[in-house]
């Protein structure tokens, strides 16, 4: 840190869920008065010159009276948003002399002004925080919205302030507050979906089969294809699917967390995301929305929020193909990769697939609907979910109209006991794949499953005459192993068993319904 006339501060530009130490370098000097920012920056930043100036002044802090030169470096990194408004005011207070040469050693700062010098809340400070702990920088200077946020990443100090003023004082100046007329005394904080969602697993009536196929894919992560008439209860079975899934690991929570913090859905206050999201995109959604994407600032997609938990796709055939498509990499690898002029991202996208989708156009033909849809029309409207997309799904359920019968009996599987088999089932998994880099059934690879997972030849070799007669793919194959160690987890079995094997494959095949 230099002395008056010339500074540097440091502050954080996030860039997908990585951060990216930028130095704020200001050069306060004689000459025409003039305020200039410098660096690639985009309008949002450079709309922070009006921003600080006003802020300043509000504080009655007349230091701007000079030319002023803000240079954000290195130039390479894309700059975006209003997170450099407080290390920007930092950095010319410490050229213009008005704060102590040591204030702002060691520290990264962010936050956006408002025109009165309050201190707003900004996007991706958790990630910010994190890339900040991680290049060994002691403390970050934060929002007093955002101190809540800040503080989940431990080993570093956070300081908060809420107004520009109160900074200035902390470090050694002297401003004043000035008051803001024409509040508005309303909460912009948004609810958490997962309080809303009030719902349980004994909700459902006449699926067992459904419910259990289910319990199967919570155990193992594996993804899901639903298919029925309309109001058989697939989206009812799907909106359970969250509720009997055990909460986050401190790491994938952590990552869950900084995805909603960069796409700005966290609440003011809020603190670690513990349970699985639940992401449910109509059909109308674009490329972009579902994937992430923007041009100079890019921000998560729905795959990517559902990080850890559920992404569920509602009338999947009502989906555009090429939007489905996009969905092929990130299930195989658990990422995706953003590539943009200028810009790259990666987001973390490990996420459990859940489609449901109607037999036909018209809704009917399983059973006391009558379809009016041609065998061709049927045929081509499930035509638009692709092959490859299909064989990434490790279950297929067909789901039944349920009887009169079915609706007056009483559920005898709740989600907490749902749940608890659940939790036990991946506990075995962990204990048995301790040294792998994997912890569930679904992340294991074909070829680990063949030759390391003691799994007998004569069942591998059972399966693969169904990719000789071409009744099946070898990703398919490799999908029922999984499926076949999930079902063995839940039975307490050392290893898959023949029957293993033939439920997986039952599951998998769905009951053979028509595609």
């Amino acid at each position: 840190m230099s002395g008056p006339g010339l500074a540097r501060t440091y502050s954080m530009s996030v860039v997908g869920i990585e951060g990216h130490l930028v130095d704020v370098e200001t050069y306060a000097g004689s000459g025409l008065v003039a305020f200039t920012l410098v660096g690639l920056l985009d309008t949002s930043v450079r709309e922070a010159r009006d921003r600080v100036r006003a802020a300043f002044e509000s504080c009655g802090l007349d230091v701007l009276d000079q030319r002023i030169t803000v240079n954000l470096s290195p130039a390479g990194i894309p700059k975006s948003g209003s997170a450099f408004d407080l290390s920007i005011a930092a950095s010319v207070a410490l050229a213009t002399g008005l704060v102590s040469p040591a204030a702002f050693e060691d520290a990264v700062i962010v936050g956006e002004l408002a025109l009165d010098g309050s201190i707003q809340p900004v996007r991706g400070v958790l990630p910010a925080v994190l890339a900040a702990r991680s290049r060994g920088v002691r403390r970050v200077i934060v929002p007093s919205a955002c101190a809540q946020e800040a503080r989940l990443v431990s080993g570093i100090e956070v300081i908060d302030f809420a107004h520009l003023a109160d900074m200035i004082a902390w470090a050694g100046g002297d401003a004043v507050k000035a008051p803001f007329h024409g509040r508005l005394g309303v909460r912009r904080d948004r609810a958490d979906a997962a309080d809303r969602l009030l719902c349980d697993m004994a909700d459902v009536r006449g699926q067992p089969e459904a419910v259990s196929a289910l319990e199967v894919a919570a155990a193992g992560g594996h993804h899901v294809f639903l298919l029925g008439e309309p109001g058989t209860g697939k989206t009812m079975l799907a909106s359970r699917l969250p509720t009997i899934l055990p909460d986050l690991d401190p790491d994938t929570a952590l990552v869950t967390t900084s995805l909603h913090s960069v796409a700005g859905l966290l609440p003011s206050g809020m603190s670690l995301m513990t349970r699985p999201p639940f992401q449910a995109p109509h059909h109308s959604v674009t490329m972009p929305a579902l994937i992430g994407g923007g041009t100079r600032m890019l921000v998560p997609g729905a795959a990517s929020l559902a990080h850890g938990g559920i992404l569920f796709l509602d009338e999947a055939a009502e989906f555009a193909p090429s939007v489905l498509d996009s969905l092929r990499e990130p299930l195989e690898s658990g990422v995706i990769h953003l590539h943009r002029s200028g810009v790259q991202a990666r987001y973390p996208a490990s996420f459990q697939l859940v489609m449901a989708s109607n037999p036909c156009p018209c809704g009917g033909g399983n059973g006391g609907r009558r379809c009016t849809c041609s065998s061709v029309n049927r045929r081509r409207y499930l035509a638009r979910l692709s092959g490859p997309l299909l064989d990434r799904m490790d279950i297929r359920i067909d789901v039944h109209t349920p009887t009169r019968a079915d609706m007056a009996a009483t559920s005898a599987r709740d989600s907490a006991s749902i749940r608890q088999r659940v939790v036990e089932a991946r506990a075995r998994a962990r204990r048995r794949l301790e040294g792998t880099p994997w912890c569930l059934n679904a992340q294991l690879p074909g070829a680990w499953l063949r030759h390391h997972s003691g799994i007998d030849d004569s069942l591998i070799n059972q399966l693969d005459r169904l990719v000789d007669s071409g009744r099946s793919s070898m990703r398919g194959v490799d999908r029922m192993l999984r499926l076949s160690w999930t079902l063995a987890d839940l039975a307490e079995a050392p290893r898959p068993t023949f029957d293993h094997i033939v439920t997986a494959q039952q599951l998998r095949n769905g009951g053979g319904h028509d595609e």
